[in-house]
């Protein structure tokens, strides 16, 4: 196997090894944006030096106005995207200040299972797996809510109840 010299980059000027699989080709290294994307300028110029009349002229114009009579509607850009799931509308109460969540018909909705589970850290998660054995995300996601409200109700200084017991903080 031949021994691959080192290079300067020509955007940094730093000395660098080249790819192993194509040291006889790479003249920029990879160690920043900057020089990646210089080497793509690079090479987008040496393809269009090659390449000046790369589709133009009235042969490709009227190969592309052919395309689009015999294809409506393909290859442009949809104006609207469809969602695949409502979004919940928020509401305040007015005697205790505290959010609902309340969808567009009115009624009121829970948030979405993988939207608990993904909003709390990691570790956050395991900790619940662990303490209560549980192991499915349904389970995990109850007893998240129910920390959740729990730590909303501490931050409120709400009356606490556990157990039976009042605890008021």
């Amino acid at each position: 196997m031949a021994h691959i010299k080192s290079r300067q980059c020509p955007h940094c000027q730093i000395v660098f090894f080249p790819d192993h699989r194509n040291g006889n080709r790479q003249k920029f290294c990879n160690r920043t944006p900057e020089c990646k994307n210089a080497s793509k300028s690079a090479s987008q110029q040496r393809w269009l030096a090659k390449n000046s009349n790369y589709f133009k002229g009235p042969v490709h114009v009227q190969r592309a106005q052919e395309w689009r009579r015999v294809n409506p509607g393909r290859g442009r850009r949809k104006a609207e995207s469809t969602l695949l799931q409502d979004d919940c509308l928020q509401k305040t109460s007015s005697n205790q200040g505290v959010t609902q969540e309340i969808a567009p018909q009115g009624e009121f909705c829970t948030p979405v299972l993988q939207d608990i589970l993904n909003a709390k850290h990691p570790v956050f998660i395991g900790l619940i797996a662990h303490l209560t054995g549980f192991a499915l995300q349904d389970d995990i996601a109850a007893v998240a809510l129910h920390l959740e409200q729990l730590g909303q109700d501490v931050l409120n200084r709400s009356t606490l109840t556990h157990g039976g017991n009042s605890y008021d903080p």
